[in-house]
């Protein structure tokens, strides 16, 4: 039991420093971003994806927390991810696979990190149905990208409907196998 006590004290130590190195470079990329590839950068397309690695970065620092400090990056994570899609909605096509990635990462941190199921199935259906839409518009270079997260946000959407009460499921299995059929997939 004392090798136990011992062995367990030893993991707790080791934990703690590497939470401390992925604090300290999580808060370093993060202190770039905001401070030079932001600042630096008059391409759209990249601002929305430094604003997604920006959340991400949030993301990954609330994901190992404590509750004190989760809650600020969780914060931190969706204004960031928030600031991106409302850019990539104005600036990108709904197509792009830049705002379909966006969107995909961002229905998932609402499902898992934030909590908000509804809030998740809201945002890929939409970005699912608005790409549906424009997908005879996608150029042949980033088509495969664009139906492959298309795909993802698909099949989020029927894991997630599958955990919802049946009169709220949002995504039918006829609805899901048209749908299949249109992308090609």
């Amino acid at each position: 039991e004392k090798k136990e006590k011992g062995q367990v004290e030893k993991v707790r130590k080791y934990k703690q420093i590497i939470e401390k190195e992925l604090k300290d470079f999580c808060e370093k990329v993060l202190g770039l971003v905001d401070h030079t590839l932001i600042p630096s950068t008059t391409s759209e397309e990249t601002k929305v994806f430094y604003h997604k690695m920006k959340g991400d970065y949030c993301r990954y620092l609330a994901e190992f927390r404590k509750e004190e400090s989760k809650d600020g990056y969780s914060n931190k994570a969706l204004e960031a991810y928030q600031a991106a899609y409302s850019l990539a909605e104005t600036k990108l096509a709904s197509t792009h696979p830049i705002r379909l990635g966006l969107a995909l990462t961002l229905s998932v941190f609402y499902y898992e990190i934030m909590q908000q199921a509804d809030k998740a199935v809201e945002m890929a259906k939409k970005s699912f149905d608005e790409a549906i839409a424009n997908l005879d518009n996608v150029t042949d270079e980033s088509y495969k990208d664009a139906t492959l997260i298309m795909q993802l946000l698909r099949d989020n959407l029927t894991l997630w409907n599958s955990d919802a009460p049946e009169e709220q499921q949002s995504l039918t299995r006829n609805e899901s196998l048209n749908i299949l059929s249109l992308i090609h997939i």
